[in-house]
């Protein structure tokens, strides 16, 4: 590396990172003072460790933010660099990076200090339609999602845009016949990782800048290199300090589909333990909490809040999505870590994960009535190959899947990775929504095929206790949509209209 006597620039803001390495926070200090800033803008990082002279350019090149020059008096070195390229710096505004972070640093913290009273909501009949949650959004939806992430967009312009995609996502849904609405997660960059730009002291933060904190770097960007969303585009929730609920998590998004339509809504939030698992990483969360079952508990919390606010509301169920049930059984040996739906710390054994799982779902739904909650389990849905997704039926699950405290399971069953549906019939008296479509092909399913499926199910829960809906959503993440708005809406037509037979053969 080559260093300067001097900077050609004045940075806009600096930082001293003491002897922090890039895989011991460094990067995560990087990032916090980075995203605030407009493109064109400029970091100076202060730092005496000497690995961060080789560690630093290959970062700078892998996210494509350009480092500018290097000084170094003694220990002390001086790196700078700017967001984006220098190229952009003409169209910058001086002092707006700067305030962003003392706006993010001012940043109230407000604690619930009782939960709210659980409001009614319109009953959700047997054999409703409905889907899992996402829907595919626009590109300038896309477009909006990165450009509010790294402060191009400031919140109202964002928020109308976001208001725009539901209106034409709730609005497919109703023209296609679905009985239970949700928003499509529009204002989401994905199904879970949204939750931690909401949470106090957390931030999301590029996948990439995960590597130098993994144990296995190697390994971890051969996983990144098989998805099919670039690494760089997805962001990752990391935790600096004890976190908090310091805003909604979806009761906005709930409040303003509710001015769209009279049905029923479905709120879905990932599940406790999938924020744990996607949130706990050794050499990270480790300081701010000393165990993951710490960390869990907070999260619980934040969730219960949500959860009552959300019912408040007028929420007729709300969902938590636990697809790392699924990775904690088929995955292979213990501790190895993968993808899977953003989990990437590891695991332990497998009777203790699923009662860790078991125990932190109950403790977010305790004293709710079992009507209005639910659980969503699939098998992965970041890529439209199917063989890249885990396998298996059921059967390891049911001991867990029976003693939550739900009402409703949303299962992935269309898909033969999936399994007999029988196995399921130990279930007790929960309702089953039954996956009748694969979101991961573009053939429609026909009415004929939907309805066999919907039979089955009938024979073996019983036609009151049968909701019918896709395998899993249609663009957990938002980047990577696994279809088309226009299959999205045809195979909720196709279900709708199978409903519709259903319905009339069983007189319900």
């Amino acid at each position: 590396m080559n260093f300067d006597a001097a900077h050609s620039f004045q940075p806009d803001v600096s930082f001293d990172g003491g002897d922090l390495d890039c895989g011991n926070g460094l990067l995560l200090l990087i990032r916090r003072h980075l995203d605030p800033l407009e493109r064109g803008q400029l970091l100076e990082i202060r730092s005496t460790e000497t690995s961060v002279e080789e560690d630093l350019p290959a970062w700078c090149r892998m996210t494509k933010n350009e480092l500018v020059s290097c000084t170094r008096r003694e220990r002390q070195r001086s790196f700078l660099v700017c967001k984006g390229s220098l190229a952009e710096r003409k169209a910058s505004t001086p002092g707006t990076g700067r305030a962003a972070l003392t706006g993010f640093a001012r940043q109230a913290v407000v604690r619930l200090q009782e939960l709210p009273a659980i409001a009614p909501a319109p009953a959700i009949a047997p054999l409703s339609v409905l889907g899992i949650g996402s829907w595919p959004r626009p590109r300038w939806m896309v477009q909006a999602l990165h450009d509010h992430a790294e402060t191009r967009l400031n919140e109202q312009d964002f928020q109308a845009s976001a208001d725009d995609a539901v209106r034409l996502a709730v609005s497919a849904q109703l023209r296609a016949g679905a009985d239970v609405i949700s928003d499509g997660e529009q204002r989401r960059d994905n199904y879970a990782s949204f939750v931690g730009g909401l949470l106090g002291n957390c931030q999301l933060i590029p996948l990439t800048d995960l590597l130098p904190l993994v144990d296995d770097p190697a390994e971890f960007e051969a996983e990144l290199r098989a998805l099919d969303v670039p690494a760089s585009e997805v962001r990752h929730p990391a935790v600096l300090g004890p976190i908090s609920r310091v805003r909604p998590l979806a009761v906005h998004e709930l409040e303003f589909a509710k001015k769209l339509t009279d049905k029923p809504i479905k709120v879905a939030l990932p599940g406790p333990y999938l924020l744990t698992r996607t949130m706990w990483l050794e050499c990270l969360s480790d300081r701010a909490y000393a165990t993951r079952e710490q960390l869990a508990a907070d999260i619980v919390t934040v969730l219960r809040e949500e959860l009552h606010c959300l019912l408040a509301a007028g929420a007729a169920l709300v969902q938590f999505d636990e697809p790392v049930l699924t990775e904690v059984v088929f995955s292979g040996p213990k501790n190895r870590r993968s993808f899977m739906c953003g989990a990437l710390s590891g695991k332990g054994a497998i009777e203790e994960e699923l009662e860790f799982g078991r125990m932190l779902i109950n403790q977010v739904t305790l004293g709710v009535p079992l009507s209005r909650t639910a659980l969503h389990v699939c098998r992965g849905n970041w890529t439209r190959d199917e063989t890249a997704a885990l396998s298996g039926d059921y059967r390891p699950l049911l001991g867990v899947l029976k003693s939550l405290h739900v009402g409703t399971l949303f299962l992935e069953l269309c898909t033969p990775r999936a399994g007999e549906m029988e196995v399921l019939k130990v279930l007790g008296d929960k309702r089953i929504g039954v996956g009748v479509v694969n979101q991961k092909l573009d053939r429609i399913e026909t009415v004929d095929e939907i309805v066999a499926k919907a039979e089955t199910a009938i024979s073996i829960f019983g036609k009151e206790r049968v909701l019918l809906n896709p395998d899993c959503g249609f663009a957990t993440f938002a980047d990577n949509p696994l279809t088309s708005a226009a299959i999205a809406e045809e195979k909720i037509r196709a279900i709708a209209t199978a409903a519709m037979i259903l319905r009339d053969r069983h007189k319900i």
